[in-house]
């Protein structure tokens, strides 16, 4: 999971979200006629990241499907805005790991003074909450993976809500993480604590850091024809992810605001922006990179994956389901992290609710059988 890089840096000037998909992209109708983010798996399965059986093949023996660039203009203009703005992302990189933590200080000492009330922490678990839930079921189990399909509105506003995280546009983010699937603990996997990694005590550290945080400061431009050509042809996506500085933005004042009403104080509206906005980012940005350092290398290995994906409690709360890693990497297709009863997944809760009312279909879950065959003995 993923922080702030600024890859769609144009045109700002858009400021409405379109909710309509344009013709002739990956989406089809529903049967009350509105449109719906499509089942569209034939990348996703060249890459071993979804494919229907649940199986595993050798990703490298399958190569992607390629696209002609002609009819991709908006990733090859993402792509070299991403290069030649290398240096802006990098500085915007530093500023989103370095100043939250030092924000966090600032606000701490702020309620020490007593500058903290329910209205804060509320902003704080509030946003936590939304933010998270945008790039867990957004983000990740939606666009990235496609383990349900739903509505274009309802798509919107999670991808929306996954923005205002700070985690880099949803294009760029699914990209990255189809790419961790398809090289997961290999040579090209973007952020694994196990690849290159040198003996010895020192080198498990520099593996940890680079796994939860280091890597964002290498060059991470994904090849989005090979990766997301689906993302890519959807303009509503495309149009969402040009807006993730907008919406960065929109997530800082959204408490801001909120704190200021509800406390009528410019103070109340500064703590808004502080706790809510930056030290929820603070927040939920390492309980999402742990998911790629800790998830890793710490906790259960229930199901054979082809990596070091770990099971780790903490991180299944904290990371609403995402820490059930093992599981995911076993099965990258089902919609339901916790597999176990007692594996608490409030992402699959979400979506599961979703489905009862008919606002979520074509839910993908491992059959019981997959899950035996998978099984590690303990």
């Amino acid at each position: 999971m993923r922080p702030v890089r600024l890859l769609y840096l144009a045109p700002l000037a858009r400021m409405c979200v379109s909710v309509r998909m344009n013709e002739g992209a990956c989406v089809h109708q529903s049967n009350v006629g509105e449109p719906e983010l499509a089942l569209e798996t034939g990348i996703l399965g060249s890459l071993d990241v979804v494919v229907d059986s649940g199986e595993s093949s050798s990703p490298a023996a399958v190569p992607a499907r390629r696209y002609d660039p002609a009819q991709h203009v908006d990733a090859v203009v993402a792509e070299e805005l991403a290069r030649e703005s290398s240096a802006f992302v990098r500085f915007m990189t530093m500023a989103a790991v370095v100043v939250p933590p030092i924000v966090l200080v600032v606000t701490m000492a702020l309620a020490w003074g007593g500058w903290f009330n329910w209205v804060d922490l509320a902003l704080l678990v509030g946003m936590y909450i939304v933010t998270g839930l945008g790039i867990t079921i957004g983000y990740h189990r939606l666009y990235t993976h496609k383990s349900f399909a739903t509505r274009g509105p309802i798509a919107a506003f999670f991808a929306i809500c996954g923005s205002m995280a700070g985690q880099g546009p949803v294009v760029w983010w699914a990209a990255t993480h189809r790419k961790h699937h398809q090289h997961s603990d290999h040579e090209h996997d973007p952020h694994s604590p196990h690849a290159g990694r040198q003996p010895g005590v020192i080198g498990a550290v520099r593996a940890f850091l680079h796994a939860h945080m280091g890597w964002l400061f290498t060059d991470l431009t994904p090849d989005l024809k090979r990766y997301v050509p689906d993302l890519v042809a959807d303009r509503t996506t495309m149009e969402i992810s040009r807006l993730f500085p907008v919406l960065v933005l929109v997530g800082f004042a959204i408490p801001a605001v909120i704190g200021g009403l509800v406390t009528m104080s410019w103070m109340g509206a500064l703590l808004g922006f502080l706790w809510g906005g930056i030290v929820r980012m603070c927040v939920l940005h390492h309980v999402t990179w742990s998911v790629n350092s800790v998830c890793h290398l710490w906790g259960a290995k229930d199901y054979a994956s082809g990596d070091e994906s770990r099971n780790n409690a903490v991180m299944g709360i904290l990371a609403f389901g995402e820490g059930w890693h093992n599981n995911h990497h076993a099965f990258p297709a089902s919609a339901r992290h916790g597999l176990k009863w007692w594996q608490f997944d409030s992402s699959w809760m979400v979506i599961r609710t979703l489905e009862k009312i008919g606002l979520a279909k074509k839910v993908r879950l491992p059959a019981p059988e997959r899950l035996e065959a998978r099984r590690v003995e303990s």
